[in-house]
């Protein structure tokens, strides 16, 4: 039986689209770019908040980044106040969880949110101290596909990439998992389509979050 779930928020644990778009598109708008669609946003995120700005500010055509630092720095400060914006806990996380934690199995969260929202994120949707490890994006860790933040998790828990699963909504996931060499899932209640994660070499793919168990 596996020890632990490795999970990822956006997409996986929260439907934080809403918030994300919300944030992007107010830290776009001085610059001339956006709104965007929130289908639009589903692929500008995925491996850090840098990337989602200059991804978004090609797609309304600055392409060499002109206004980046600048729309990356609002975008910051107004993600701070406003990470919470809509977000909600999937069907059937909830669920999940409680099922993990009733069979003694540890679960964790690894995103490339920065790391105080990622922490907001979590205690604002299931409370302080109900995930065993919690670690958004830091200034001295690899963002994913980078496996260094499974390793630390693992190191934390004491565990091996072995002992757990790790599930996810996207290739950066699915990539992220397999570096680390654990039993990696994708969960097709998120941001992307199945063909994404069957060609990242998902081990298994689940429609809803109960069925994770099944890979216990």
């Amino acid at each position: 039986m596996k020890k632990a779930v490795i999970f990822d928020l956006d997409g996986t644990l929260s439907e934080s689209i809403h918030s994300i778009k919300y944030c992007a598109d107010q830290a776009l708008a001085p610059y001339g770019y956006g709104p965007f669609s929130e289908e639009q946003y589903k692929y500008f995120v995925g491996d850090g908040a840098a990337n989602l700005i200059r991804r978004a500010l090609a797609a309304g055509g600055d392409t060499q980044g002109t206004h980046f630092e600048e729309a990356f720095a609002k975008y910051k400060e107004i993600f701070r106040v406003h990470c919470m914006y809509r977000v909600t806990p999937y069907d059937g996380i909830r669920e999940l969880l409680a099922s993990l934690k009733d069979r003694g199995v540890k679960i964790a969260v690894l995103s490339n949110k920065p790391h105080a929202e990622t922490i907001n994120v979590i205690e604002s949707l299931f409370g302080r101290g109900y995930f065993d490890v919690i670690q958004g994006q830091k200034e001295n860790v690899a963002i994913k596909p980078s496996p260094e933040g499974v390793f630390q998790i693992l190191k934390q828990m004491e565990l091996a990439a072995s002992d757990i699963l790790y599930l996810g909504d996207t290739s950066t996931d699915m990539k992220t998992g397999k570096s680390a060499g654990a039993f990696t899932v994708g969960a097709l209640w998120g941001f992307r389509k199945r063909e994404e994660l069957e060609e990242n070499h998902a081990d298994a793919i689940i429609e809803k979050p109960l069925e994770l168990l099944n890979f216990l």
